[in-house]
């Protein structure tokens, strides 16, 4: 490993092996934060996404088509073991391989590299990528943090090629790593446990920024049963609005973004304090833009005062977390919403200027002992409610809940092996069926929009 006063620092966001993968509003937000935290640090740092859409051998593409959302590259590959009878294509998600290699050979060598990792069953794309990582950087040592490395540390340690893995939010560990690493040793400028000392998250190292993540809040105060935030983020900590503002002044004026994303899990909660000193700001900037929440935002939360704010400052994308719309069952999710609260707020939003197109509920399917009956019946009643049903496929999760029973019920082993909890395959259903899948689809887009 080559001496500098001052180390050089490579960050990768890995490929997707997946069935089916899209590029809804993703970004490997922990990775582009660390990669702040270095460079506050007067750290050398590169970074390379495997997953870049905007890559410059790419075929072009529009950033600001669907609000910075589009298909990734693809590439057919053989399927994972065990996977062969599913009848559908699988595919890498990202760049040429090639393209990669050669992204690589053109950065200066670096003393560490740093690979992130997200959904559990993708490892296999984190494979190749560390693979190839060591081809061209044989005596480079390789750390792997994420998700995965979180929910499944022993099977990362066994399988992901990594020199070490690494688990946690933690980002104040990542300074201790390099000193390990590098013997680079500096003091923290950030206070770990208060996020408005963190810097923004260096988005600028992507070649285009169709859009920029914000995350407000760490952690969830809720507890359901297939979700694994508790897990990941035991604690709460919540930014100030005055700070959150400051990021997205910073990323709308000073680089022509106007989509913003939320990648909260409990965004509304304590909308008083948080929330609404928030959209009041961005109303009184006189800012146009726009904000969508792929993670779903809690229904029971949203007040009058709330949904006019929502629409007035700029809410364009609005996902609800529904889960299942039989509310006489007895819930075995710890339901957050009953038929009242779900029909009321859904009153509130319209009222405000939402339409159908722009709200939708998640509704959970593929749930152990779930009938697909209730999976459209509760279409169903979204639909009726003037709001968009929208089906969200269960992928079981590790430390949660509900893994103990989705393992005693899948028709895979699911400990064995992450890639067999991918929501594509309907784990823990009796079987996979595509007639299944094209059913919800159509029933969730109703019949004027499937004729």
């Amino acid at each position: 490993m080559k001496s500098r006063p001052v180390p050089r620092i490579l960050l990768v966001n890995p490929w997707i092996h997946d069935f089916a993968a899209y590029d809804f509003w993703a970004r490997p937000l922990g990775l582009l934060t660390i990669a702040a935290v270095l460079r506050e640090h007067k750290i050398e740092v590169d970074y390379l996404d495997c997953l870049n859409r905007f890559h410059p051998k790419a075929p072009p593409s529009n950033p600001n088509a669907r609000r910075g959302r589009g298909p990734y590259l693809k590439t057919r590959i053989p399927h994972p073991g065990g996977l062969t009878d599913i009848p559908r294509h699988f595919c890498r998600y990202g760049i040429d391989p090639e393209w990669f290699k050669e992204d690589l050979q053109a950065v200066p060598e670096p003393d560490l590299i740093l690979v992130t990792s997200s959904m559990t069953y993708w490892y296999p794309g984190l494979q190749e990528t560390i693979q190839l990582l060591r081809q061209v950087y044989p005596e480079v040592p390789i750390l792997l943090g994420g998700i995965y490395a979180t929910l499944c540390r022993d099977h990362a340690e066994a399988v992901s090629g990594a020199d070490r893995v690494f688990p946690g939010t933690d980002i104040l560990n990542i300074l201790d790593l390099i000193a390990e690493y590098t013997g680079y040793s500096v003091e923290p400028r950030f206070d770990p446990n208060a996020p408005d000392t963190w810097p923004d998250p260096a988005l600028d190292l992507q070649q285009t920024i169709p859009f920029a993540p914000l995350l407000t809040s760490r952690g969830c105060p809720f507890a359901c049963a297939y979700c694994a935030s508790r897990f990941l983020e035991p604690n709460r900590r919540v930014r100030s609005p005055k700070r959150v503002m400051a990021e997205i002044r910073h990323w709308h004026e000073g680089h022509g973004v106007d989509d913003f994303v939320f990648y909260d899990d409990a965004l509304l909660v304590d909308s008083d304090h948080h929330m609404i000193p928030l959209l009041r700001a961005v109303i009184d900037s006189g800012m146009e833009v726009r904000f969508h929440t792929p993670n779903a935002v809690h229904i029971r939360e949203i007040s009058e005062e709330l949904a006019d704010l929502m629409r007035t400052a700029g809410f364009t994308t609005l996902r609800l977390g529904l889960e299942t719309a039989a509310f006489e069952e007895e819930s075995r999710l710890d339901r957050k919403v009953t038929e009242a609260e779900f029909k009321k707020a859904i009153g509130r939003l319209l009222r405000a200027g939402f339409d159908a197109g722009a709200v939708g509920a998640y509704l959970l399917a593929g749930l152990p002992g779930q009938t697909l009956k209730a999976v459209a019946d509760s279409i169903c009643i979204v639909r009726e409610s003037g709001v968009t049903p929208v089906p969200a496929y269960y992928t079981p999760i590790p430390h949660t809940d509900l893994w103990d029973r989705a393992r005693a019920v899948s028709r895979y082993d699911l400990g064995a092996d992450p890639v067999f909890t991918n929501n594509a395959l309907l784990p823990c259903w009796p079987e996979f069926s595509w007639e299944i899948v094209s059913y919800l689809k159509n029933l969730a887009r109703g019949p004027s929009e499937s004729a």
